[in-house]
């Protein structure tokens, strides 16, 4: 509603006007006969203009009130308006925003969801364990394959493993045969997701390809295996066993590979305090 449309405001029947009055006084006024002249003799005295300066000013005040009294309910967190804000859609490149797992065994993360998500979750997690430097020590590989497959694929997969890590295999890699790197030197593998795609899943089976990219090799003075970077898609099938998500097989393929960019390599020594400087994560899809 306009000013103009309120009585009192500039528009309409003045004797409507609650507020006509004289000057503002609320003296009213009596009009005589046009004639000769009036009870006091002489001419009429002309009206007084204060009346239009006092509207003008009337109008400046309510506008100021009004403007005031909206910028206070802005403010107010009272408003019919404000809604609670939506949680993100669900797609299969966005992070669902579930805190990672709580628990931990042996340093691995553990207790996953019996779900989709959780699932996600255990393949990533299991993917950072398999390509980490433990996996080149006989020890610590034993101990992670007992952690995180299923103690049928563990009893099976050990021999396997340790012919596959012969010491060979590992002087090639510039290590000893106990997998220690020379002195002086870091060895480094780390595997680093990128995402995670569900390729089946039915309660308390889950097939899980999780693309990531990967750090391998020697970084010191003489190496001549160069830490570089590597694209694999590692693809686990997971069975729900002993409350949690453990690996029934797994396999790997090259690629996604993205065009190479163009940042210059860092030196051997950057490589090193990096690799010190810098620790790792605990996925959750």
């Amino acid at each position: 509603m306009s000013f103009d449309d309120d009585p009192g405001h500039g528009g309409g029947d003045p004797a409507g006007d609650r507020f006509s009055t004289l000057g503002g006084t609320r003296q009213t006024r009596t009009r005589l006969p046009e004639g000769t002249g009036d009870v006091y003799g002489g001419a009429r005295r002309p009206q007084r203009n204060s009346r239009s300066l006092v509207m003008v000013v009337g109008v400046v005040v309510l506008l100021i009130a009004a403007i005031a009294f909206a910028n206070r309910g802005n403010d107010s967190g009272s408003s019919s308006d404000t809604q609670a804000p939506k949680n993100p859609d669900t797609q299969s490149t966005a992070a669902t925003g579930t805190k990672p797992v709580p628990g931990k065994q042996g340093g691995i993360a553990s207790g996953f969801a019996h779900d989709e998500q959780g699932a996600q979750s255990a393949a990533s997690n299991y993917a950072v364990v398999l390509g980490s430097t433990g996996v080149f020590q006989k020890d610590s590989r034993h101990r992670i394959v007992d952690l995180i497959y299923t103690s049928e694929a563990a009893a099976s997969l050990k021999g396997p493993q340790d012919g596959a890590y012969s010491a060979d295999f590992l002087k090639k890699l510039g290590l000893d045969a106990q997998g220690n790197p020379p002195q002086g030197n870091t060895f480094v593998s780390r595997t680093i997701p990128v995402g995670t795609k569900v390729q089946s899943y039915s309660g308390d089976n889950a097939k899980i390809a999780v693309w990531y990219t990967g750090l391998i090799g020697m970084s010191g003075p003489g190496s001549t295996d160069p830490v570089r970077t590597t694209w694999k898609t590692w693809t686990f099938d997971l069975k729900w066993s002993n409350n949690d998500w453990k690996i029934a097989t797994d396999s790997q393929t090259d690629g996604p590979a993205p065009v190479p960019g163009d940042v210059a390599a860092s030196s051997a020594d950057v490589i090193s305090k990096a690799v010190e400087e810098y620790g790792g994560f605990t996925y959750a899809r």
